[in-house]
């Protein structure tokens, strides 16, 4: 359906322009040519490009048999393309869309005008696919010997009754050993935020609720619990005693934002899905219950412009307004400005990881070394910054070596469990007086829009995407990036590449 002024107020002029635009309309729609790609045609071109890819995996897995680490990174693929469905995000991430349309024959221009459906098919392809491939291996697990032939064992009747078994796993033992099996891959902080969602659930049932009682009906009740779950139950007093069935009936209080809802609705899920696979309840739950994302929140984080940017540099160098209380915040604000790093891969870092490496200053953001506190919010954030010109030119690594009898290069910023490093610097920038002062502090705008800075001014400097994200931390997309070019990029690219940023 179009709308289309036709700019007269002639009735006989307006029923010309209207009969012409219905035929034009009519010939559109029956013009199978200018629909580029069919619904139908798209789907079996996606089914047909995934057979392929399956029969691939069904007969290497008849050869040679797929390892524990390849089966588990074809589950967590899986739960991934199922998130992005969920949440209706059409990111194109880990799909391999340049193979699908050499393969495929799909030229460029039918697969632009096939968005975004095209790349909604392409993920429930390679879902469905890795799906199929999972059960293929649960096939070949048990065996059985009737009549001297080596078979795989016929799956046993599920049982009419609706009760659940007496030896039911109940659900605090499952919420125990989901955690305990996927901390050692998480880094501390993602544990601790999923055993906090899950705490949800525990307070809801009870640790001893088994999880064969736990149905549709009963996760239904969760999600209209969370959508009136207030946000700050753990930080007013009134409401840190309450029990959960009291403090969502307390009216006046904002509610938790529909990303933290989906956010627990994930680990749930996530939970029920490990909980089915391992035999420890007969269902999944909590799939597809995700809730409607807001839009144009007015919190969302955006970079700051380039005269803001100016402000704050002049105060950070200068301190004219006498707002610079150390030289910690000093660096650490003008190492957020001027690398884009994350606020506690900045606080955190140590006098060792300030490095030289073929003539280039860096950072090494870590979470190795003798701190135990260190960590990184995933693999990729890993990674070697080159050091800026101007922060080099305003005296750093003079500052770097004022330091040097220390093991951290921000000795004043003390560790909170929640935080890191980062909580002190976050709330004099954020909270008490730099962006407060200086007239910034406004919804959305905090230390973290440095970073959002950084990459927006150097996708406007022109900079490769793959470089930027070497740059933040962010992981780097497709087979090209993933497989061929895994040992990354030089210090000298991502010198010259940092150095684009400018104020």
């Amino acid at each position: 359906m179009v709308r289309i002024s036709l700019r007269t107020r002639c009735p006989d002029r307006a029923g010309t322009l209207a009969r012409y635009l219905a035929s034009c309309g009519q010939i559109t729609r029956d013009n199978k040519e200018l629909a580029r790609l069919r619904q139908d045609k798209l789907r079996e071109l996606v089914r047909a490009f995934f057979q392929a890819q399956l029969d691939q995996y069904l007969e290497w897995l008849n050869n040679r048999g797929l390892t524990p680490r390849a089966l588990e990174d074809a589950r967590c693929e899986m739960l991934d393309h199922q998130d992005h469905l969920d949440s209706h995000r059409l990111t194109e991430m880990y799909l391999p869309i340049e193979r699908f349309k050499r393969k495929s024959g799909v030229s460029d221009e039918d697969w632009f005008d096939s968005l975004p459906n095209a790349i909604t098919e392409l993920r429930k392809g390679r879902r469905d696919m890795l799906q199929l491939v999972l059960e293929a291996v649960q096939q070949l697990e048990p065996y059985n010997y009737r009549d001297g032939k080596l078979a795989p064992k016929a799956e046993k009747p599920v049982p009419q009754s609706s009760a659940p078994p007496p030896s039911s796993t109940t659900l605090g033992t499952a919420v125990k050993d989901f955690v305990a099996e996927h901390s050692r891959q998480w880094p501390a902080k993602t544990a601790q935020q999923v055993q906090a969602y899950l705490n949800i659930l525990l307070e809801h049932f009870g640790n001893d609720r088994p999880l064969a009682t736990i149905s549709k009906a009963d996760a239904s009740e969760v999600k209209k619990i969370l959508q009136s779950l207030p946000a700050s139950r753990n930080t007013k007093p009134s409401l840190l005693d309450l029990p959960l069935s009291e403090v969502i009936k307390i009216s006046g209080h904002k509610t938790i934002a529909p990303k933290t809802i989906n956010a627990h609705i994930a680990a749930f899920r996530r939970l029920f899905d490990w909980a089915e696979r391992h035999g420890h309840s007969p269902h999944k739950l909590f799939e597809g219950m995700k809730v409607p994302k807001a839009k144009d929140a007015a919190t969302e984080r955006k970079p700051f412009t380039r005269e803001q940017t100016r402000l704050m540099f002049s105060h950070l160098t200068e301190d004219t307004a006498g707002l610079i209380r150390s030289e910690s915040h000093k660096w650490g604000s003008l190492l957020g400005m001027f690398t884009g790093a994350r606020l506690n891969e900045i606080c955190q870092l140590g006098i060792a990881d300030v490095q030289q490496e073929d003539g280039v200053w860096l950072l090494n953001v870590t979470d190795e070394g003798e701190d135990n506190n260190k960590r990184v919010k995933a693999r990729a954030s890993r990674r070697k910054v080159p050091i800026h010109s101007e922060l080099l030119r305003l005296g750093f690594i003079d500052f770097v070596t004022s330091r040097s009898h220390n093991s951290r290069l921000f000795p004043d910023y003390s560790f909170n469990q929640n935080g890191g490093y980062g909580r002190n610097l976050g709330r004099w920038f954020n909270e008490t007086t730099f962006l407060p002062k200086l007239g910034l502090k406004a919804p959305g705008i905090v230390f973290h829009c440095l970073r959002h800075t950084m990459v927006t001014r150097l996708g406007q400097a022109g900079v490769a995407e793959p470089i930027i994200q070497c740059v933040v931390g962010h992981a780097r997309e497709g087979v090209t990036q993933q497989v061929y070019l895994r040992e990354g990029y030089t210090v000298q690219q991502l010198k010259a590449a940092i150095d684009q940023f400018t104020l």
